[in-house]
């Protein structure tokens, strides 16, 4: 995978290319944790900050179905103009498709990184036998294999039932002859190779390939825009609810971006970083994405100089 190469500062001003990149986790900051959809207001925002020529990226791990039905439709109907594209890094940079306002391309699936089917068709029976009542099979993911904890389930009551799932597929990994890893905790395969994860969060589980992450979406991200001719701007902000994350901005700042992190649930822990960590005071989730949202629409009409959010 090719990456475009840091801008070199000339002291000219280029006019014509964008302010800020903005490479965005959909889970917390744009889609509320609670109901899984998107507010009015960060539809329309999303919608202006791209037709303002500011590069708006979704790194997820999300499906490409769950984009498209709670991102990309809204977003349309909105009035994403024609030729304003954007792009979707889904299930941690193993898919990826772009979309305007007529529509979107077809996904794109790194076949390295996809679960074995065999192995995906034990999790769908294993949640059917045992996890039915708080959780679901997610049918729309193209390459890995997740669970996610039905809306009207209390969240503590699928949390109890995430840890006894967790340690089922992490077993049935073994039994399948994979080398898994949950945390800390691994078993390898007969070679001795651990090349799977079992990754919880706080309404999901997602089984994947140890090669997915925050840190592959944003490389994806980069590729995208170089294969658009899209010029790719020195500053970004990356903004997620996770401390994996963080692993957007370390992998921007490692090639040379001038980067900030958005957290959008800082009672996790904010790591130490080498570059600037922002947060929204008491605002949390898509509340908090909402007003940096609002925030950059202002700073990209002009109307505002910084990043800076009044709570």
């Amino acid at each position: 995978m090719r990456y475009p190469a840091r801008t070199r500062d000339t002291g000219e001003v280029n006019t014509s290319a964008p302010r800020i990149g903005l490479l965005l986790d959909v889970d917390g900051p744009v889609a509320s944790p609670v109901s899984r959809s998107v507010r009015p207001s960060i539809i329309r925002d999303l919608v202006t900050l791209a037709s303002a020529g500011w590069p708006v990226i979704f790194n997820t791990g999300r499906s490409d179905a769950f984009i498209r039905e709670q991102v990309m439709q809204p977003m349309m109907a909105a009035g994403l103009p024609e030729g304003v594209r954007l792009h979707a890094v889904c299930e941690k940079g193993a898919v990826w498709f772009s979309f305007d306002g007529t529509g979107s391309d077809q996904p794109q699936v790194d076949p390295e990184l996809k679960v074995p089917g065999d192995y995906a068709e034990a999790i769908r029976d294993l949640v059917a036998a045992k996890y039915s009542e708080t959780m679901f099979f997610d049918e729309t993911k193209l390459a890995m294999v997740s669970v996610e904890q039905h809306l009207q389930v209390d969240n503590s009551d699928y949390l109890t039932d995430q840890r006894r799932f967790d340690a089922d597929a992490l077993e049935q990994m073994s039994l399948a002859g994979m080398g898994g890893r949950r945390l800390e905790h691994a078993i390898p395969d007969a070679r001795g190779a651990v090349a799977f994860r079992i990754d919880p969060t706080i309404i999901s589980t997602d089984i994947e390939a140890m090669g997915v992450g925050k840190d592959l979406g944003a490389r994806r991200a980069l590729s995208l825009l170089e294969a658009d001719g899209t010029p790719v701007p020195q500053i970004w902000r990356t903004v997620g609810d996770s401390r994996t994350d963080y692993a957007m901005a370390d992998e921007l700042h490692a090639l040379g971006y001038d980067v900030a992190h958005v957290d959008v649930r800082p009672a996790d822990g904010v790591p130490s970083t080498p570059y600037p960590v922002l947060t929204a005071g008491s605002l949390i989730h898509d509340d908090a994405g909402a007003a940096y949202f609002e925030r950059w629409v202002a700073m990209a009409a002009g109307e505002a100089a910084d990043d800076a959010v009044v709570v």
